[in-house]
């Protein structure tokens, strides 16, 4: 059962997430695959989980408080703003990787600093077989 998120998410992703998400995904797989992952994203319900459990399953180091995007999103939660679900992609199309964050690494940290269990609303698809 997903646990309500933390006080500084929204629970659905900005317009210009899926942008940059689509960059992204171009530099691991194909444009039709690309195509086919963000127009799931963009249907996709929103899933909660903890940031702790994020940065674990996606294997990606905690970005330090002080990285540009990290503070920039920390001053954004102290000043009252919410901050965007995460876009993320499950699935072996990367060797050994199993949780592609496909937009929103830098919130993760950020979350992360406030609380390593802070929830994260995001919004998950799988690769195809």
């Amino acid at each position: 059962m997903a646990k309500a998120p933390s006080e500084h998410w929204q629970l659905e992703p900005d317009e210009h997430d899926y942008p940059a998400a689509t960059t992204y995904l171009g530099l691991i797989c194909d444009p039709a695959l690309v195509a086919k992952l963000v127009k799931e994203l963009q249907g996709a319900p929103t899933s909660i989980y903890d940031a702790k459990d994020l940065l674990r399953a996606s294997r990606l180091p905690l970005l330090e408080r002080d990285n540009l995007h990290v503070a920039g999103d920390l001053e954004k939660v102290k000043n009252g703003k919410r901050l965007s679900p995460v876009l993320l992609v499950r699935g072996k199309f990367l060797k050994n990787r199993d949780l592609v964050v496909a937009d929103g690494y830098h919130r993760i940290c950020a979350s992360y600093w406030i609380d390593e269990n802070s929830q994260i609303p995001c919004h998950l698809v799988d690769v195809p077989t």
